[in-house]
């Protein structure tokens, strides 16, 4: 290893990115093509959200990478870094890696990654034939099995999926394949309509959740803290302190498109990203940078309200701009000729911090019925983090949703933002009505492509876990779903009830919801 590389790794070592930037830099000047130098580099300036000039750094790097594995037939290196684009989100770029790294090596791991980019990419026949060649070479591996079972559910073969994954947990498996192999399983019976079986597995599968790492590392209290702070930390002074400044005319602002987990951003942000003039940045951590930057420039430190409190004029523009900055850094100077949609969907936390930064956005937040929202969140499998260990058990999850939402109902009132909310059920049922107003809202004109949104959808990755399911034409059995499950509402309605109330959903009687189960076809 190069003295650049080593002192580049040394600066990783001691957190200090930007100085790791400078010595990988020098290491790839030495030695334009050595693989390592130019992945060490497309690495560290990704991890210092330069992503745009990091990713090509790192094709640099699987390029050559590629052509060293044709000569000595070993692709590990290969995958590592078609595995690295993929925590950036390249998955093209790795898929055509993974792709080169099956044809020099036929191994296990290959044909598994190649399984899963697949999938990623909305490709499902092709996921569920490589997904066949892995298991070919090892039969017995759960975690093989399970991939390959929720594929053949992608694939709508339900019964073999149902089957095979019955097999991963008579297997042994992990606590992590188990607790996925349960959430499968409620799934796929949901999809059958075999409604009693369900929540067998969801229970199951709450049960393993407790003893996966990625979970038991997380912080419980972490959101609920934040929540509490922002609730007494925000109010009306601050919120208009920087309202009719002059100067917010120098950068604009963005659009945010909010809500609670499964409320239906992910369907809103892929109708409006078929308009010619918008652009989406789908779940990414623009505002978190920002919140960072706070922070640094700040003498006072991780108190975010006392930092906007004591924030003068220029603080407030300085963030702005870093804000921008680092979206051209992220997706490149053309998102400066469209309107820029920033659709992350739990930026809820932070409306109050963004209002008094970009106190002239506009915001769309997404309603949904408090049930259908906390039976669909308590079937998805989503990545351990502070919001969604929430998630992952039926009162958790109704106590989350209870709290963020008491913020909402706190915080909305005081937004000088230009605030639209849009039910999802509206959106399902009046799609031609509820998005002319969206698109009217945005200042834009009514997009004939909207109506086809799925088929573009389905040609691009999604970071969103409900990536495969904004692939299909609109549906409306995702509207009262819950009603399958009213006795399991029971022990969660006390908490439900008040915004079930306050957003305007009926509690429907016994004698309705009956109706409902008897007349909806299984």
């Amino acid at each position: 290893m190069s003295t650049y590389l080593l002192q580049g790794q040394n600066a990783i070592n001691s957190g200090n990115m930007d100085n790791a930037v400078s010595w990988f830099k020098k290491a790839v000047l030495e030695k334009p093509k050595d693989a390592q130098a130019l992945a060490c580099l497309g690495q560290a300036l990704c991890w210092t959200r330069q992503n745009r000039e990091g990713l090509v750094y790192l094709r640099k790097s699987g390029s050559l990478l590629a052509h060293a594995s044709r000569k000595t037939g070993n692709t590990q290196q290969l995958l590592l870094l078609a595995e690295q684009l993929q925590f950036w989100n390249d998955y093209p770029s790795s898929l055509e890696l993974i792709k080169q790294a099956v044809q020099i090596n036929k191994d296990v791991r290959g044909f598994q990654l190649l399984a899963h980019t697949y999938s990623r990419l909305n490709i499902n026949d092709l996921a569920l034939t490589a997904s066949l060649q892995a298991l070919r070479k090892a039969p017995e591996n759960a975690v093989l099995n399970l991939q390959h079972a929720m594929l053949e559910a992608r694939n709508k073969q339900y019964h073999a999926a149902i089957e095979r994954l019955i097999r991963v947990l008579q297997m042994a498996a992990s606590n992590e394949s188990s607790f996925r192999a349960h959430k499968e399983l409620a799934r796929i019976y949901d999809k059958l309509g075999i409604y009693e079986q369900v929540f067998e597995h969801l229970h199951a599968a709450a049960e393993h959740a407790r003893h996966i790492p990625e979970v038991q590392k997380q912080d419980n209290a972490f959101v609920f803290d934040l929540l509490a702070a922002y609730s007494s930390g925000f109010e009306t002074p601050l919120m208009n302190r920087w309202a009719t400044s002059e100067w917010l005319s120098e950068h604009r602002a963005p659009v945010f498109l909010v809500g609670f987990f499964r409320s239906g951003t992910t369907l809103t942000q892929e109708i409006l990203d078929t308009h010619p003039d918008v652009f989406v940045s789908d779940e990414t951590d623009l505002v978190v940078a920002m919140k960072d930057e706070l922070n640094r420039i700040s003498s006072i430190k991780d108190k975010p309200i006392e930092q906007l409190r004591a924030a003068s004029a220029d603080n407030i523009r300085h963030l702005r701009g870093f804000y921008w900055q680092l979206a051209e850094q992220r997706y490149g100077k053309e998102i400066n000729q469209k309107l820029f949609l920033d659709k992350t969907t739990m930026n809820t936390f932070d409306l109050g911090l963004l209002n008094v930064i970009f106190p002239d956005a506009k915001v769309i937040f997404m309603m949904r019925d408090p049930r259908d929202v906390c039976l669909s969140c308590f079937m998805q499998v989503m990545t351990p983090s502070a919001a969604t260990v929430h998630l992952l058990d039926w009162q958790s999850t109704a106590r989350f949703y209870a709290r963020t939402m008491n913020w909402w109902l706190h915080i909305s009132p005081l937004l000088t933002m230009d605030t639209m909310t849009l039910r999802y059920e509206d959106g399902i049922t009046d799609f031609s009505a509820s998005f002319s107003h969206i698109f009217d809202f945005l200042g834009l004109s009514w997009n004939e492509q909207a109506v086809e949104f799925h088929k573009l959808a389905a040609k691009k990755f999604i970071a969103s876990p409900s990536f495969d399911q904004v692939t299909q034409p609109l549906y409306t059995t995702s509207i009262g779903r819950w009603k399958h499950y009213a006795h399991e509402f029971d022990a969660i309605s006390e908490v439900l009830e008040p915004y079930i109330d306050a957003f305007g959903y009926s509690k429907d009687t016994k004698n309705e919801t009956e109706k409902f189960i008897n007349e909806t076809p299984r």
